[in-house]
């Protein structure tokens, strides 16, 4: 049976860079060596790294000035990297979901935080938008999708301080403004590698502001110097990395990704709002494109379990939702094809007729 792969992350990559990659853990380059076991130092691997970062500076259209880095400890190692290397006096912060919350307390240890706005109150099904961000603040920082309630930021704010963006879950479904952001990382298990590895795009001339001690390693200026090389980087997610990173380009790029997320976006939403046993969570300006998070309607709650079991029957896997929200989640990345949004509707329409 055909497998659909709606997980959360890690998650569904493209079937040819799975392929180039399990080849590359067999044989890399010809070398009789394993990708696994080859030193990251290697003639033949620095040309990963140079490619990949390349890659990104051409498909983000990232100006001149900004560095590419690929680090280990995920995204939540960023959340104090970033007040390490930024937070002088004060950081403001808008609280999107969990991982907004969980990078604002990391920041907490490291001075003011000034919350500028939440949407906690009605379990994060919005994005704010009317709020103030403090003139004095040292940087701004957003969470543009959250993958738990469904929402996404998809546009860059005009801010007027400088602006740093956890972009794990949408980075590349959309053209960005890199010069809007002083800083955009990321985990790359959603829409680039297996875990494993972390991005970081990060704005130079912002770096060594701060006047407090950094260590070694929590210092991006380390691994600008370094070219990501400071210690082993995980030689095996970047080389899946840039595989994606090819894939993309020769698929036409960040805007052809951003074409074919709202086609998926908006076949799954319509049939949701069509649906009368389906009820979509997020307010509907703010639905995320990469995460689709839905609920059964009141009057057919009791058959959630039952649509979980015929949907998984039919080779849907991972849509059940966050286990503090529930109902389903369809996370509908870039190497999500469109056969398989249409066999989760189809499964939707079945499960409709027989009930």
């Amino acid at each position: 049976m055909k497998k659909h792969n709606f997980n959360a992350g890690p998650s569904i990559l493209p079937r040819e860079v799975i392929e180039n990659t399990a080849q590359a853990i067999l044989d890399f380059n010809g070398s009789g060596l394993s990708l696994m076991e080859i030193s990251h130092r290697a003639k033949d691997f620095q040309p990963v790294v140079d490619e990949a970062v390349a890659l990104f500076k051409e498909l983000l259209n990232i100006p001149e000035g900004y560095s590419v880095l690929f680090l280990g400890g995920g995204a939540s190692l960023e959340f104090c990297m970033v007040p390490f290397n930024f937070l002088e006096k004060k950081a403001a912060y808008l609280n999107t979901g969990v991982w907004a919350k969980k990078a604002m307390k990391e920041a907490k240890a490291f001075g003011e935080v000034i919350e500028v706005a939440s949407s906690a109150e009605s379990t994060y099904t919005y994005i704010p938008k009317d709020y103030t961000v403090p003139a004095d603040a040292d940087y701004f920082h957003i969470t543009t999708n959250n993958t738990i309630y469904g929402t996404e930021l998809k546009e860059d704010l005009d801010i007027n301080i400088p602006v740093v963006a956890d972009m794990s879950s949408d980075i590349f479904s959309r053209p960005i403004d890199v010069s809007k952001y002083i800083c955009i990382y990321g985990g790359a298990q959603k829409n680039l590698a297996p875990s494993g590895v972390t991005f970081v795009i990060v704005k130079n001339d912002a770096l060594g502001k701060v006047s407090r001690n950094i260590p070694t390693m929590l210092n991006y200026q380390t691994h600008v110097d370094g070219g990501s090389m400071f210690n082993t980087p995980p030689v095996v997610p970047i080389y899946a990395a840039l595989q994606t990173l090819r894939w993309i380009k020769a698929e036409g790029g960040v805007k052809e990704m951003e074409r074919r997320a709202i086609e998926k976006a908006d076949m799954l939403y319509a049939e949701i709002d069509r649906n009368k046993m389906f009820v979509g969570t997020a307010a509907k300006e703010d639905r995320s494109r990469m995460n689709i998070c839905f609920v059964m309607a009141p009057e057919y709650k009791e058959l959630e379990a039952d649509f979980l079991k015929f949907a998984t029957e039919r080779g849907m896997v991972g849509i059940k939702g966050h286990r503090s929200v529930g109902g389903f989640r369809a996370s509908c990345y870039n190497a999500m094809p469109k056969e398989s949004v249409q066999a989760l509707i189809d499964c939707m329409q079945e499960f409709e007729k027989l009930h």
